[in-house]
């Protein structure tokens, strides 16, 4: 009781920054969910971080696992448990009540972004078909549960059953909406070769003359019962969602009988429940960067830049937002805040260009040498009323479309604490100009960095070229809103992959000083190996495409017309771990009942050659192969395949089947 009393208090002291957070965000141009903050203890945390910021759901070994590791990593590695919220409408947040006011205020101004990404992005909008995403998980936890439960079902079968589903838990589609599938049953799964032999079986036993059976059976009569059109291969191109290709066709091995029979009704249903949930939390995987970016970026704007962290609390937030951007490896939040960043700077960039090569006697090829940069920076920067509110109160013009005229006069009135909330009597575009980016100390200089290369393409469809006289008229004219503007539609559409693909520049890269870097057979350790953007990109969206996860199609469903499954690696230069495919093809066995395969694509290295790379200090080439991985459901077995059966798995350039066909028009 004393516990809950705690957390009551500490909600009431949450009240207003949580009331003000939100008025905040919209007036940022932000649009999240209503979100409702519920204050939980350390234990509840790791449940919930666990569960996946859900408070239910179903029964299975991997919940304690993850809250094991949760607890694990807070106690021994120093990590810390900010927050978490789901992607709801409404959005739900959990604070933890030992965090520090100035966390809270963090994550209640993360959150916020975070509810306004949800509710913005297309990929969320695509995949999240049920309103209520909690209501629908604690469904299915019900729904497992009452299985697990059932006397005439074996608890240990279904664990079985939802570990052998979780291994293929990412092979969905991606790019297409969840659709609800059902079992489809195909004459082709009937076995015409067992079935013959079992005829000519029968026909011995008969004990017919050589003339009788000449005559009525006979080869030419044998030959019309096999199947005319040869062999019967589907689906028609492959299929990218394996989890829905085995709900539709898949069976379960009967070892009693030996042979493949029609999945039970818990094991569709289950199938069916783990296949959804797959698409509802695809978006979130697919979005990381962007999303945690996002939210980053909008903290930081309402933290640091609209002091919405006090003076005393600076200091603890400061400490929060560096364990955030300093956790070690690929770090969403850092690689996603310096990417909206640098979007936001060079869609202002191109803002202010775009003035300057409209005055006279400006064009990109003497902008360089005829512009005063130092003039530029004195120029674009903000109006100083909307640096300081509270000491030009008395200046500001309500009809100025940068002022909210209601609010200024409630502010004049003495109703609104300017000196704690000055953000509340400016609008959109006063905020924007108020924080506008290229004015910042880490900005300086980037206008005049541009390359004469996108000089040329952004003056290449100019016509109004002569429009101002002077370049302190030009910029007067500037949109300050423009690269937030462009940060909106950006979110709108864009996942990890077409993010990174679309924005990642040589310029980025040098900037914020990325790199790739690859073991070496030559040395026998990591080395840098590029700085070039192509490479840096590349090895950046290895990581996010399909998850970062191998990309797996169903090829063939009635492989060699004997209903073996036909497994294919989409191959971008990234060898499977095949003893982790062996294991995972056992668990898909499970979910066919009959033979598995998978094609793939290895990388070989000679002995030989790896002894010469290291003498000449250079890395050997490695001769690639196909292979096929084959478990009938005794044993694996690895056999060689012609590099014609394997070619149309190799990916082209960077793209590796992650994108759309349209996309690409």
């Amino acid at each position: 009781m004393t516990e809950r009393h705690e957390a009551k208090r500490i909600a009431e002291g949450l009240e207003e920054p949580v009331e003000e957070a939100s008025n905040l965000a919209h007036k940022l141009g932000l649009e999240p969910y209503p979100v409702n903050y519920w204050i939980v203890d350390y234990d509840e945390m790791n449940e919930l971080i666990a569960y996946g910021g859900f408070q239910q759901r179903y029964p299975h070994w991997r919940w304690g696992m993850q809250y094991d590791q949760q607890q694990k990593q807070s106690q021994f590695l120093g990590g810390k448990a900010f927050e978490i919220v789901n992607n709801d409408d409404p959005s739900h947040a959990f604070l933890q009540e030992s965090n520090t006011l100035a966390d809270q205020k963090a994550v209640i101004t993360h959150v916020e972004a975070h509810a306004d990404f949800f509710q913005n992005n297309e990929w969320f909008g695509m995949f999240a078909d049920d309103p209520d995403a909690a209501a629908m998980l604690s469904r299915h936890s019900d729904t497992v549960q009452e299985y697990m439960l059932d006397p005439d079902i074996d608890r240990a079968e279904v664990e079985k059953w939802i570990d052998s589903i979780l291994c293929l838990e990412d092979n969905i589609d991606q790019h297409a909406p969840f659709r609800p599938v059902e079992t489809e049953y195909r004459d082709e799964f009937v076995d015409n070769d067992e079935d013959l032999e079992d005829l000519e079986d029968r026909l011995e036993d008969l004990n017919l003359s050589e003339e009788v059976r000449g005559q009525v059976f006979s080869e030419e009569w044998l030959d019309a019962q096999r199947d005319d059109d040869g062999d019967v291969t589907f689906p028609a191109e492959p299929e990218k969602d394996v989890l829905g290709f085995l709900r539709k066709h898949g069976m379960q091995y009967d070892s009693d009988a030996m042979k493949a029979v029609a999945m039970s009704d818990w094991q569709r249903e289950i199938l069916e429940i783990l296949r959804r949930e797959a698409y509802y939390f695809a978006p979130q995987k697919m979005t990381k960067v962007m999303n945690e970016g996002w939210a980053a970026y909008w903290e930081s704007v309402m933290m640091t830049k609209e002091a919405f962290a006090a003076a005393d609390e600076f200091i603890n937030y400061a400490d929060h937002m560096a364990q955030v951007l300093g956790s070690p490896g690929l770090n969403p939040y850092k690689l996603g805040l310096e990417l909206w960043q640098y979007i936001e700077n060079t869609e202002n960039r191109r803002e202010v260009i775009e003035r300057l090569l409209r005055v006279e006697d400006i064009t990109w090829r003497n902008l360089q040498d005829r512009v005063d940069f130092e003039q530029v920076q004195a120029l674009i920067a903000p109006d100083e009323r909307l640096q300081d509110i509270p000491g030009h109160l008395d200046d500001l013009d309500p009809e100025d479309p940068r002022i909210d005229a209601e609010a200024l006069g409630a502010a004049r009135a003495g109703e609104i604490d300017v000196q704690t909330y000055p953000w509340k009597v400016l609008t959109y575009e006063g905020l924007a100009e108020r924080h506008y980016s290229l004015v910042e100390p880490r900005s300086r200089g980037f206008v005049s960095r541009i390359g004469q290369e996108e000089l040329e393409q952004l003056s290449r469809y100019m016509f109004d070229d002569a429009r101002y006289e002077s370049v302190a008229e030009a910029l007067e004219d500037i949109d300050y809103a423009r690269g937030w503007d462009r940060m909106r539609e950006i979110r709108e559409s864009h996942n990890d992959v077409t993010f990174l693909d679309e924005f990642l520049t040589q310029e980025f890269v040098d900037d914020n000083e990325y790199f790739t870097y690859e073991f070496t057979q030559s040395t026998g350790d990591y080395r840098v190996t590029s700085t070039d953007y192509e490479d840096v990109k590349k090895k950046l969206m290895l990581r996010f495409t399909n998850f970062g996860k191998p990309t797996i199609v169903v090829e063939d469903g009635n492989y060699n017309n004997r209903n073996e499954l036909l497994l294919a690696h989409k191959y971008n230069g990234v060898m499977l771990d095949i003893g982790q495919a062996k294991q995972v093809l056992e668990r898909v066995f499970d979910l066919w009942g009959r033979p598995v395969n998978l094609k793939t694509i290895v990388k070989e290295l000679d002995e030989h050659d790896i002894e010469v790379a290291k003498r000449r200090d250079r890395e050997p080439e490695p001769d690639e192969r196909g292979k096929l991985i084959r478990y009938d459901g005794d044993e694996v077995s690895v056999e060689d395949l012609d590099w014609e059966a394997v070619e149309h798995l190799e990916a082209t350039d960077i793209d590796y089947d992650t994108k759309p066909d349209e996309w690409l028009a």
